[in-house]
Formats: C-alpha cells, structure tokens, sequence
C-alpha cells in the first residue's frame, strides 16, 4: 500500500472531514500523525482552541478529561517532532501542527486554519488539507466560545469531540 495515497478520516461530533496529505512537504510530520491516529491517540480528545477567522486547535490528549480543562494545549505524546516547515501556505481547509515558542516542539497537536493565515507560513508544518467536511469545519469554526484561562477569547462553550482519526485509502473516501 502506497502510503502517499492514504488520506485521514477526522470522525467529530460535528461531522467527518477529509484531509489529504502532502507527502512531498512534511513525511516525517504525516508518519507521526498517522501513528497517533492508528493507535487511538487523539480517540476522544476535543478541539479545545476555536479562534473565529483563524483556526480550530485540537489534539492534546488532556482534553479527553474535562478535569484537566486548565491544563488544555499542554498535552501531547512523550516526545517531539522535528519542524518540517515547507511552502504550502496556510490556507483555510490546511492542517499544520500546533507547537510551542521552539519550532521543533510539535507532538501531536495540530490545528485547521479557517482562513488564510500567512504570517504562519513556513513558522509552522502544514502537512495536508481538506478534501471534505468543509461544512464540518464551518461548523466547528462557528462553535460559541468564552475567554480561556490565558484570557483568549477561544474556549468552546460545548465540546467538540474527536472521536476517532482513521488512516484509510483515498480510493476509500470518493
């Protein structure tokens, strides 16, 4: 199986989207989305960072407890992700990972942009795009949100569940 043909099913509680990756910019950043979606990793976790016009943020595993909200964006597996910058921009529908101050600090946190966001482009690893849900992510963009703890107004007031991540054909999903 040519695994440049996979695409990733991102099952929510709001609908299905599609993301088709670009193995030519970010393999080694797609590997590692994949594994952690094969494995159940982000089973569960919630898009806890929705930030209208901008991007909707998801993928830390602290989210599966609503317990842990004060600890959100935080979570992540065991170990980094080298940066894989690259010169797809970020465009809405474009998945690219989420990372701390140190560009080479990505884990499993990724983030969808609903508009073009340029000044991110070759900052962070965008590593694939939508191919469908475009209406899912309108969706999820559009979720109320409240200030979080650092005072961003970017909290969702309902949570937005992933429920599942499957790495399939793309000849799967016509």
């Amino acid at each position: 199986m040519n695994s440049s043909n996979e695409v990733a099913v991102i099952k929510t509680s709001e609908g299905d989207m599609v993301v088709q990756f670009w193995t030519d910019a970010a393999p080694n950043t797609i590997e590692n989305f994949k594994k952690l979606a094969r494995q159940g990793f982000y089973n569960g976790t919630i898009f806890h960072r929705i930030v209208k016009d901008f991007m909707v943020q998801g993928g830390d595993p602290n989210s599966k407890d609503p317990a842990k909200e004060n600890i959100y964006g935080q979570g992540g597996p065991d170990y980094k992700v080298k940066a894989e910058f690259n010169d797809h921009p970020h465009d809405r529908g474009v998945i690219s990972m989420a990372r701390s101050a140190d560009p080479d600090s990505a884990g499993s946190q990724f983030f969808i942009c609903l508009a073009p966001v340029r000044r991110l482009d070759h900052q962070y690893t965008t590593f694939g795009k939508l191919i469908k849900g475009e209406n899912v992510l309108e969706k999820i963009g559009n979720t109320p949100v409240e200030r979080n703890s650092q005072g961003e107004q970017s909290k969702p007031t309902k949570r937005v569940v992933i429920n599942k991540i499957d790495i399939v054909p793309a000849s799967a999903v016509k």
